[in-house]
Parts: structure tokens; sequence; C-alpha cells
């Protein structure tokens, strides 16, 4: 009987390293009350910064993506506000559901969930609707598909609104500038290039989007103004919402560390020639790609075969 390989992945799936899984069982006191929580704290959030090439406040909140992306809509939107969803696939469908059980009116700017999105018909739609908010998704995690950015951030700061992308599964792994971009909420989780375990969930918030948090004022657990000045941006250290997750913002600044310390050059083409791999791989395995259009360096996706049975 031929061996087959175990690997040992966590959700994401990713593989992470020794060092990471080693933080875990560090003896650490409450994040309450030690200073040195706020040194792995606003460490983290130095790294974060330095990998998403942003100068805009980091806030990092305890439990898995969608946290975050749940708190981003809740904390910057109010019944009748105008969004504007680009939809290509699950993730960007799901932005546009969210809004609308928010009581926004969200214009659907829709695309094949096979193909990319024609960033001049968003860009178009902005400028007609003039939206408090406008989602996008940068990697389409189901359906492995890159989005294209270039110009959407612009055009909304013209209009008066906030640009929100999700680049959850691409953020580290392909180039990303957010500043240059002009994303004013960036949502990012632990569990995917960045290789820990799915227990952190970060956002990047510009001034404006600050702004827009202190007006709303949402209140929840997923809430982002609780962490306004907290950590790096003010160097004010305050008490957060809840008892802080401090053995995963250890084992996640140690893995933004080694990202940083393999540079992001290199971490970018060690993605693309995995996806080289893969895309060589399913093609001797006569597996159909699902977005030949623009596949992503971090997530690749097939069409399940006519002969396997699903559901």
């Amino acid at each position: 009987m031929r061996h087959i390989p175990k690997y040992h992945l966590v959700p994401g799936p990713t593989k992470v390293s020794p060092l990471v899984l080693n933080a875990f069982v560090e003896n650490l006191a409450s994040s309450d009350t030690e200073d040195e929580f706020w040194d792995d704290y606003i460490g983290l959030q130095n790294a974060l910064q330095k990998i998403l090439h942003t100068s805009n406040d980091i806030a990092i909140m305890s439990g898995e993506g969608m946290v975050i992306l749940w708190g981003a809509i809740k904390s910057v939107l109010r019944p009748g506000d105008k969004v504007v969803s680009v939809v290509n696939g699950l993730y960007g469908e799901g932005f546009a559901q969210m809004a609308e059980g928010m009581g926004a009116t969200v214009h659907r700017v829709e695309f094949p969930w096979d193909g990319a999105v024609n960033n001049s018909e968003v860009i178009k739609v902005i400028k007609e609707v003039n939206p408090r908010l406008v989602t996008m998704v940068h990697c389409e995690t189901p359906t492995g598909c890159l989005n294209d950015l270039s110009g959407v951030g612009p055009a909304t700061t013209e209009c008066g609104g906030l640009f929100l992308v999700d680049f959850v599964s691409s953020a580290g792994g392909v180039h990303l500038n957010v500043d240059a971009e002009q994303i004013d909420i960036g949502l990012l989780g632990s569990q995917k290039v960045i290789s820990a375990p799915p227990a952190l969930a970060f956002a990047t918030v510009s001034p404006r989007a600050w702004h827009v948090i202190s007006v709303v004022k949402y209140s929840g657990y997923d809430a982002f103004l609780p962490f306004k000045d907290t950590g790096r941006g003010t160097g004010k250290r305050q008490l957060l919402p809840y008892t802080h997750n401090w053995h995963a913002i250890v084992a996640t600044r140690i893995a933004c560390e080694q990202l940083l310390g393999e540079g992001g050059e290199a971490v970018q083409e060690r993605h693309m020639v995995a996806r080289d791999v893969c895309l060589s791989s399913g093609k001797e395995m006569n597996l159909r790609l699902y977005n030949a259009e623009s596949p992503s360096p971090t997530v690749t996706a097939f069409y399940v075969p006519d002969d396997i049975e699903w559901s």
C-alpha cells in the first residue's frame, strides 16, 4: 500500500511554524493588567503596517476573520446609507447582504464569478451613486480570483465615501499597498498568508474611517470604536472591551516577523511558484480551473469533476 504523507494544517489552510505554535504554551498573565502585553500588541501593529504598507491604525480583535467583516459593516453604516458592493464571488455578495441587513440601500455591481472585476464599470457606478461605503474583495477565497483594486479607492474618496476591502486571503502573498490604493478599512485574518492559527482578525483604519466610526457609535463585541487610539496610534495604553488573546498576539507577531524576515518579494515569489505548481498539477489531473482570467497566487480553485458526487 502506498504511503500518503499527512500534512498538518490549521484552517486557512496553512502550515504553522513550530515557533508560532510554541507561543501558545507560554505562561502569560492577564492582558488587562500587564504592561508587557502592550509591547506585543504594539509590536504586532508595527509588523502589520510594514506588511500592508500603511501608516493607518491597526485594530486587532480577538476572533476569526468573520468578526472583523461584520464589525466593519456595523461600525460605519446606518439605515438608509447608500452602499456600492462589487460582487464577483461569495464574499462580495456577503458584504451586500450584510449591508442590506443593516438597512442600507445597496447597489450591486455584479460580474461573473469565474471572471475578474471591470473597475471602469465600478467607478462609473460610484460616481452615479455617491455612496457612504464601497465594498470590494481583493481575493475571493472560494473561487481563487484576484481582483485589481486600481482606481476604486480614489473614486470613492472623491465622492466622500469610504473604501472597504477584504484582503483576508491575499495580503502578504501578493503586492498590496493599502495607502496607495486609498483603502479606508482593510480586513485581514491571521490564518492565511500570515500562517498563524485562526484566532485574530485585523483592520487597517484610516482617519476618515475613524471619523465615521465615531459618529455611528456602534457598540458590540465586534465594534471598532473601542480600538480607536489604542496601541500604536497614539501610544495610549487603555483597557480593551474584553480580555484579549495575548497568546495569539505573541504567536501572530512571530509569524509576521518571519514573513518580514523572508522579505516581501520573496514571499510573493514563493506564492507564485506554489500557484503555478497547483495549476500544472491540476492540468495533469484533467481538472478545470474555476477562474482562469485572474487566478490568485494565494488560492487555487478547481471545478469538482463530474464523476465525483458531492453536496
